[in-house]
């Protein structure tokens, strides 16, 4: 049998882009916060990355996104922002600095978390190498659990994630600057980390360690 092998750190990752259309989309914000296996920070919060992208003259954002976030939209129009490729450097750097992996062991390296992961990890994939090397095959889906609450225990009571009380209560490690910041990407991170702590609560029970 083989030996259990606990995953070395999750990080919560998870992006904002200017269209559904991942084919065709381009990232405009990014954010990082990592965490070990029992959703505690292996970094404090004033280190957590929430970079947003250098958006280039003539790149199409979706009406939806340029009506409801246009404050992110100049963001990635003004100085602040950084290109792509400089945000996957620091990626990379910060994942080096916080999660020790063995040269060649791909079994330790981190696992990629958030909520619908797939399309976060689809444009990392497109943009973000370096960072994408870093990460383990596996992901960890929190939307996973949120079907199940719904369609098999059917239970009504599910997790507002755009209560940022609910989520404070449910990852101590919140940012409180970004209270009222929904539909951002950081903000967001936060919540998928809560969210996953709020399922662990009411659907699992740890068995004693030791």
């Amino acid at each position: 049998m083989e030996a259990f092998l606990e995953s070395s750190a999750y990080l919560w990752f998870d992006t904002e882009y200017t269209t559904l259309d991942l084919e065709k989309a381009r990232l405009l914000q990014v954010s990082l916060v990592i965490t070990d296996v029992n959703l505690d920070r292996l970094a404090p919060v004033e280190e957590d990355l929430n970079l947003v992208v250098r958006l280039d003259d003539g790149v199409s954002v979706s009406p939806w996104l340029t009506e409801t976030m246009p404050e992110l939209v100049n963001r990635c129009r003004s100085g602040e922002a950084l290109p792509v490729e400089e945000i996957d450097v620091r990626l990379e750097a910060y994942v080096n600095r916080h999660v020790v992996v063995p040269m060649g062991d791909d079994k330790k390296k981190p696992i990629l978390a958030g909520n619908s992961i797939h399309a976060d990890w689809f444009l990392a994939h497109r943009f973000l190498p370096r960072f994408s090397s870093r990460l383990h095959y596996r992901h960890l889906d929190v939307t996973t659990l949120k079907l199940q609450w719904q369609d098999w225990l059917r239970r009504a009571d599910k997790f507002e994630k755009d209560d940022p009380a609910l989520v404070r209560k449910f990852f101590p490690g919140f940012n409180p600057e970004t209270m009222n910041r929904q539909h951002d990407a950081y903000y967001d991170v936060q919540a998928s980390i809560a969210e996953m702590n709020y399922y662990r609560k009411y659907l699992f029970k740890r068995p004693p360690q030791g």
